[in-house]
């Protein structure tokens, strides 16, 4: 959760309309203060644990976790991974976009404004609606690492993102029954990877499970299903409907939800649960 109301107070060197970074993309823009803006520290201690959850990722993210306004639960932080001594930037900018080149994230590289400045740290948001839905603290002259580099990173779920981001890392944003587009934490879809020779399929993952469209087979060929896929079934009596919806399938489940029953214009489609995790060898 972030502090009270504050001014926003950015450095002359972050003050610029905006950085361009070659393309006529501008990396930073100058944008509108937020309602309220993050007063926190800009530096935090940061803790790296085993665990992938909410508490362990805003532990890993220090301040870029703290800054963010997400309206579930973190979704990705981490930090700080350091830079090599000859990789500082002369400006924070610079230290922005070396974020960019070390972990080459697939979401937002671009539209970012600096929220909130100090001598030796920057914090730069990526808003949505006013709210700070990735958040990137960039840090100078750490110990042996001169110039400007990134320290912290966080982004909240990319169902809370423009919907271009989440399609670009190949994952389905499916919505509730009120409209609201649901957390990919909690729901998502996406087609199978077409290195493994599974583009002819579809996963679908819910919470701990995952279930499969395997029209063409690839999937139980190489024994992954619990059971077949079924292209034509009568829905089960006790079968409910979830409320999710995308692009017009809309998702059914029975009490012991072995079995995802997606109805399509065309009738309903059985997609058995997926053995294990989702991977090819």
């Amino acid at each position: 959760m972030r502090a009270g109301l504050v001014a926003v107070v950015v450095l002359a060197a972050v003050a610029a309309v905006g950085c361009d970074d070659g393309t006529g993309v501008r990396v930073v823009v100058r944008g509108t203060p937020p309602a309220t803006p993050y007063d926190g520290p800009l530096h935090v201690a940061t803790r790296s644990t085993d665990e992938s959850g909410p508490r362990a990722l805003r532990q890993a993210s220090g301040a870029a976790g703290r800054a963010l306004e997400c309206d579930g639960e973190i979704y990705d932080g981490g930090g700080p991974d350091g830079w090599s001594r000859a990789d500082g930037g002369d400006t924070p900018e610079d230290g922005l976009k070396l974020y960019f080149d070390m972990f080459e994230p697939v979401r937002p590289d671009h539209g970012f404004r600096a929220e909130r400045a100090e001598a030796d740290r920057v914090l730069y948001s990526f808003d949505v609606h006013g709210r700070t839905k990735v958040a990137v603290v960039v840090a100078k002259d750490q110990p042996g690492r001169p110039g400007w580099g990134p320290e912290t990173n966080a982004s909240c779920d990319p169902a809370e993102l423009p919907a271009r981001y989440a399609e670009a890392e190949g994952l389905e944003v499916w919505t509730d029954r009120g409209g609201r587009r649901v957390p990919v934490r909690t729901l998502s879809g996406s087609a199978g990877p077409e290195h493994c020779g599974w583009q002819s399929a579809r996963f679908l993952v819910l919470d701990d499970r995952t279930y499969a469209r395997d029209p063409e087979g690839v999937l139980a060929r190489d024994g992954l299903l619990r059971a077949p896929y079924r292209a034509h079934v009568r829905m089960p009596v006790t079968a409910r409907d979830t409320g999710y919806h995308h692009r017009g399938l809309r998702l059914w489940l029975t009490g012991d939800r072995d079995t995802a029953y997606v109805r399509t214009a065309a009738g309903v489609e059985a997609w058995p649960e997926v053995k294990g995790g989702v991977g090819c060898k």
